[in-house]
């Protein structure tokens, strides 16, 4: 019975990484599709926005492998896979507007508040595995998994929605100096770097649970 419980467990994570890839796959030939129309145009502001769309990628690839090695088991989650298609396509959608700016952080925004329901949904996944946990190292990883979900949840998520719903708001109420003049390229500056800074706190965060995860598959 345990040999056959491990074997759909590795059955599942090999169904989530293949997902992964290819809807992250697709996404990066949207993004790659419209920055190759927009430096034909020779939009070379434009070129942050092609950087931050590449680190939206990154961030969602890292996270979902994360989540993966973390938490996924029998039985396969169709709601949670779900998500993953539906934040494709509002990537799909997003980069689709990289020279854009309005619309650009009007659907960042939206795309977080997207993000931010899935790290809600996820939450019940982290309970079933805390409640099934019969060992030291998986209610040790568990436990860290779930302050990354809250921290998320409560903290980190909200400020990039909050962060790309100013920038919206910014560009409506002065649009003369951040379209006309070209003041966007702050608001993408600041957004590039808080991701930057979000794929620095998801290495870090990996190198914390990384033996964690290896503890725990030992004791299983």
């Amino acid at each position: 019975m345990n040999r056959s419980r491990q074997e759909l467990d590795s059955t599942v994570v090999n169904i989530e990484l293949t997902l992964v890839s290819i809807i992250q796959g697709v996404a990066l030939f949207f993004l790659t599709d419209n920055a190759r129309s927009i430096m034909s145009e020779r939009h070379w502001d434009a070129f942050l926005y092609v950087a931050a769309g590449l680190c939206v990628i990154f961030i969602f690839w890292s996270r979902s492998i994360m989540h993966t090695l973390t938490l996924i088991k029998w039985p396969l989650e169709f709601g949670h896979n779900f998500f993953y298609i539906a934040c494709t396509l509002g990537e799909a959608i997003l980069f689709s507007r990289l020279d854009r700016p309005l619309a650009w952080f009007q659907l960042s925004a939206a795309y977080a508040g997207l993000v931010w329901l899935l790290f809600v949904y996820d939450m019940r996944l982290i309970r079933a595995r805390m409640a099934e946990s019969n060992n030291d190292a998986g209610r040790a990883l568990y436990a860290c998994a779930r302050a990354d979900q809250l921290l998320n949840i409560w903290v980190l998520v909200p400020l990039l929605f909050l962060l790309n719903l100013g920038c919206a708001f910014a560009i409506c109420r002065w649009p003369d100096f951040f379209i006309t003049r070209a003041g966007h390229v702050w608001l993408i500056g600041a957004q590039l770097i808080s991701f930057v800074v979000y794929l620095f706190y998801v290495a870090r965060f990996f190198r914390v649970i990384a033996p964690l995860v290896l503890q725990s598959h030992q004791a299983d």
